[in-house]
């Protein structure tokens, strides 16, 4: 499974904002061209970029891993070559200097794992992502829910760091206390600080729960 938190490393290529790959990957995704409206969105450049990020890939490699046709692909490709995101050669694709700053922004902001089903993760398959600093712009978790449904997942849910405890929305004042079982996979593996949102998505295979859990923490990213 390819997850996209890594150690921080020591070396800083570019300095951006969560914003700032936002809007990067936005344009580059509502770009107009000629023939057929793309088959593809924001959260499969999220992905391509992820992917290219561990280890450099081939086109029907990462056509298969996104889940996208070959026409889909060779746009994608084509598109983040030209924000000179990605270089392409023989041996396939592999993140710029320019790509990996962007990236590094993005993943020092967001982790992602996958969690087990329990009585809080009611999907098949659950993937859950860390969205730093981000627990005040949560509101019901409605917005986050419908994000990811939108994009194929079932459920998902929204939670924060509050005085040291995970609570969601009108569901539960501490997570710890209510969903012990969850709770402390979550604790464990994303190490929340205060004011610190988590999104849970659930889906029928993992490709569909990954995909709600990016939508909906793409909606907390910070914008301003």
């Amino acid at each position: 499974m390819n997850l996209f938190y890594s150690p921080p490393s020591n070396r800083v290529i570019v300095k951006l904002m969560p914003h700032a790959f936002r809007n990067a990957l936005e344009r580059i995704a509502d770009q107009k061209g000629p023939g057929p409206s793309a088959t593809f969105s924001v959260f499969h450049l999220v992905r391509a970029l992820e992917l290219v990020a561990g280890e450099e890939i081939g086109r029907s490699k990462l056509a298969g891993e996104l889940g996208v046709g070959e026409g889909a692909i060779r746009t994608i490709i084509e598109r983040l070559r030209e924000a000179g995101l990605i270089a392409t050669s023989r041996k396939g694709c592999a993140l710029t200097d320019k790509g990996m700053g962007l990236w590094k922004t993005y993943t020092s902001e967001l982790r992602k794992i996958e969690i087990p089903k329990s009585d809080l993760t009611l999907g098949k398959f659950n993937c859950a992502i860390l969205v730093k600093n981000a627990g005040a712009r949560v509101k019901s978790g409605i917005e986050q829910r419908d994000a990811a449904v939108m994009t194929g997942a079932k459920n998902a849910i929204t939670m924060m760091v509050r005085r040291g405890r995970l609570t969601i929305p009108s569901v539960s004042e501490d997570v710890g206390k209510d969903f012990p079982r969850a709770a402390t996979e979550l604790l464990r593996a994303l190490k929340p600080d205060e004011n610190d949102a988590i999104v849970i998505a659930g889906a029928d295979t993992f490709e569909k729960a990954e995909y709600g859990a990016i939508a909906a923490a793409w909606v907390l990213l910070d914008i301003d």
